[in-house]
């Protein structure tokens, strides 16, 4: 076989003072990975990490105006640290993860919370609650080999800060992520991870401005349309 019968972008993500981009594989995220986060919605606090996926292009690079979806009326953000992979493998040991790291940006999962909730209720996969379009506004890599030192984690909307917290309160670490995740799945190049929130998720409305802000990486601005 030659070629392909039509043509598809390639998913990706900018990189900080850097003309080149960041193409992505797959997209991970980490459900449930800051204690207070595990209280605020009633969880087990101890589970193992819970990873659920969302579709590469449903990323969107540098943020900007994203639209309220559809099949829901409690529409939440819910700010995170994404660590980008430059390699992978399977079972990977924690002391070894922090290696594969590419880079580090700020990144927003956004959640039809209401959905989830339905499906939680009823014992079902929660995935149209989180993997679903413009659902993973993504900030541009900050280059970091290895481990980012604990940072502040916080998200405004409309200037007022809603979630306050630092890295340092994760459950399971990025080493650990890292590692955890090799396990269920091989891990390669142009993966991306994120790594849960910090407890004050919350709903946005229509016009709503949400500022996402990680020390050390660029700041992720979103406004929802």
């Amino acid at each position: 076989m030659s070629g392909f019968i039509f043509p598809l972008s390639q998913p990706w993500i900018g990189i900080v003072a850097n003309p080149a981009r960041f193409p992505v594989r797959r997209v991970w995220c980490v459900g449930r990975n800051y204690l207070s986060h595990v209280r605020e919605l009633g969880n087990d606090e101890r589970e193992s990490p819970l990873f659920f996926s969302k579709q590469p292009d449903m990323l969107v690079p540098g943020g900007g105006t994203i639209r309220y979806p559809g099949m829901t009326k409690n529409y939440h953000y819910e700010v995170e640290l994404v660590v980008a992979l430059k390699s992978g493998g399977e079972n990977v040991s924690v002391a070894d993860a922090d290696a594969l790291i590419f880079g580090h940006a700020a990144g927003l999962d956004m959640t039809r919370r209401d959905i989830q909730k339905q499906m939680q209720e009823k014992g079902r996969p929660w995935e149209a609650a989180k993997s679903f379009e413009q659902s993973g506004p993504i900030g541009p890599l900050t280059p970091f080999p290895g481990l980012l030192p604990p940072v502040r984690i916080r998200l405004s909307v409309n200037g007022a800060v809603k979630q306050d917290g630092d890295t340092a309160q994760m459950i399971w670490s990025v080493p650990e992520i890292i590692s955890q995740l090799s396990r269920q799945v091989s891990l390669a190049a142009g993966d991306v991870i994120f790594t849960g929130t910090p407890e004050g998720v919350g709903p946005v409305v229509r016009g709503d401005r949400l500022l996402a802000e990680i020390d050390g990486l660029e700041p992720l601005a979103v406004t929802i349309a």
